[in-house]
């Protein structure tokens, strides 16, 4: 070997590394295009997502809305017909014809619901109203310089929302003109509390407003936005809220609203106090308002940062199987060089000592890097087959993911999104764990100590029973009783039903939480007792039905017993319920012992 063969080695080795780095920047360029894709698919399919559920949502808020006004109609026109409010008209300095149109005024309210019923003369000047006993009554007050009474008195007919005179209190008027041939006698005006919709519009998702004609906000699920413009007002607009004074003493500060884009189908990206929110827009048909539904977008694009991450580590080892089946060609290909050139050299050992000597050298030193190439490729296809299990799982969890966020889960996403992550972290593991877990299976059913798994279930609610302040009572007889079932099956069964013990004692004055098991000719009774208010009679024939819970709306599906009692029976067993005399639920799970009776 000339002293030049090593400097021709280290400029071979430095080519060869040169050669490989196209393909490590195609990889890279294949790995950030698949979380760019992954990320706009996400953000478009989550936008298209987001705008439907809230079209439906608006369509709900609309119809409640405007029913809620239509309802009241008939009632100006109503009153027009009974003879107290025209006697009122003709004498309305009449004391006896006071009393009646107020206590008239005041029946017909209690029975419609409306906020607030009032008759004025043809001036506008307040005579009779629902609230003539009340403090802030409108009776004596000139009403004539709101929208409402000029519209009655010149078109028969008025509407208009603002912020009681008298009353502080906001709320929609209409108004009916009271005419003998052509002249007006006066007005009947009703007021309806429309502030209730807000507590529906809070029960869904994202913030919801509601805008009059001159774009300021008269309704919101915030009351920071409430009498506010989206825009500041002009000089007419301003002059008309100083006369007619719909929003009270409210300073008029506009929002921090700026549009990102044009409307498109009545959706738009809005910025409000710097955040960016999808702005959904529904008009009202009755009346020239709109409603306009706000969802922030963060979730969105977090969600969509998470579909660029899953999709790019998807690619990645879509590339690493690629690698890993290319490096096992490759070492069947040596394997095969190296089979040929030990066939010549055994053919060649014949020859002479000298040259069989030399050969035989050659070849075992082909024998050892055929070697070496062989176990690399067996771990690689080992690797390439244990990559399936975890592929598959990344797949599902993504899915299930997007589901959940439609959904509006985001508990449930981060959760998916840490299985996830613990997922790539199995990746990064398999190279030493791969055969250790590759074969793994479920354990078949075991005799298990019932107190064991007793223990192991207060052990992993020990943190609620604490927090809770319950005492915790476990009695098992004999103390070595055992029972066969699966280990995890009777964990989940045990844990169930102590969790719904802690959750009926929350409110109550005495905790404690008791577990019982007895052994009765081959069977082991096991009981869990609580202190709490007991199952109500309503519910508990239909106890172990799906979707039946006592539990507040969101706080429960009603599935915990269904599959408890489903756990039950798969072990040969049965679980009832019952109240207690002395106050509280009782849980009997009645299943075969593994052990005969002494």
């Amino acid at each position: 070997m000339t002293p030049r063969d090593p400097v021709l080695r280290s400029d071979t080795a430095a080519r060869r590394r040169w050669r490989g780095l196209p393909r490590w920047g195609a990889a890279l360029l294949l790995v950030a295009a698949a979380a760019y894709a992954g990320h706009e698919m996400a953000l478009r399919t989550g936008l298209s997502r987001l705008s439907e559920a809230t079209a439906h949502r608006l369509d709900m808020f609309a119809t409640g809305l405007e029913a809620d006004l239509a309802r009241f109609d008939y009632l100006p026109a109503l009153l027009e017909t009974n003879p107290v409010v025209p006697a009122l008209l003709e004498s309305p300095s009449k004391a006896a014809h006071r009393e009646a149109a107020n206590r008239y005024l005041n029946g017909v309210m209690a029975t419609t619901g409306a906020e607030m019923l009032y008759v004025l003369d043809a001036s506008g000047v307040s005579l009779a109203a629902s609230d003539w006993d009340q403090p802030g009554t409108t009776i004596g007050q000139d009403l004539s310089f709101r929208p409402y009474v000029g519209e009655a008195i010149q078109h028969g007919r008025g509407r208009f929302y603002g912020v009681g005179i008298t009353s502080g209190k906001p709320g929609y008027y209409m108004s009916y003109a009271l005419r003998s041939g052509t002249e007006v006698h006066g007005v009947v005006a009703v007021k309806v509390n429309i502030e209730q919709a807000v507590k529906a519009w809070r029960q869904l998702p994202g913030e919801v407003l509601l805008i009059d004609e001159r774009g300021v906000v008269i309704l919101s699920t915030r009351d920071d936005l409430r009498y506010r413009p989206l825009a500041p007002l002009d000089a007419g607009q301003r002059a008309e809220v100083q006369r007619s004074r719909p929003y009270g003493s409210a300073a008029m500060q506009p929002l921090d609203w700026v549009p990102l884009q044009a409307p498109s189908n009545d959706t738009r990206l809005v910025a409000l106090d710097g955040m960016a929110h999808l702005a959904s827009t529904r008009p009202l048909q009755r009346s020239h308002w709109r409603l306009v539904a706000l969802d922030d977008l963060a979730p969105l694009h977090a969600a969509a940062r998470y579909a660029a991450i899953t999709a790019s580590l998807g690619v990645a080892v879509l590339l690493l199987v690629a690698v890993t089946l290319w490096q096992r060609r490759r070492a069947v290909r040596h394997k095969l060089a190296s089979q040929a050139a030990l066939q010549a050299a055994h053919d060649s050992l014949e020859s002479t000592v000298v040259a069989r000597t030399a050969q035989l050298r050659a070849a075992q030193s082909e024998l050892v890097h055929a070697g070496k190439m062989v176990a690399l490729g067996q771990m690689s296809a080992g690797m390439a087959h244990e990559l399936n299990q975890p592929l598959t799982a990344l797949r599902t969890l993504s899915d299930s993911a997007c589901v959940l966020l439609d959904q509006g889960r985001p508990d449930d996403v981060r959760g998916n999104l840490q299985r996830i992550t613990g997922m790539v972290d199995r990746l990064a593991r398999l190279t030493t764990q791969l055969k250790t877990f590759a074969y793994k299976s479920d354990l078949p059913r075991t005799m298990l100590p019932l107190a064991r798994c007793i223990a192991d279930a207060q052990a992993g609610l020990g943190a609620e029973l604490q927090a809770l302040d319950i005492h915790f009572e476990a009695d098992v007889q004999p103390p070595g009783l055992e029972v066969l079932a699966d280990e995890a099956a009777m964990g989940s069964l045990l844990s169930n039903l102590m969790r719904n013990a802690i959750d009926a004692m929350r409110g109550a004055p005495r905790r404690l939480l008791r577990v019982h098991a007895r052994l009765q000719e081959e069977r082991v009774i096991l009981t869990v007792a609580d202190t709490g208010p007991g199952i109500r009679a309503d519910i508990l024939p239909r106890l172990f039905e799906p979707f039946v819970t006592s539990k507040p709306a969101g706080a429960g599906l009603g599935l915990g017993l269904v599959i408890s009692a489903e756990l039950a029976r798969s072990v040969g067993g049965t679980l009832q319920a019952h109240n207690r005399a002395d106050g509280g639920a009782c849980f009997t799970l009645d299943m075969p012992t593994a052990q005969p009776q002494e």
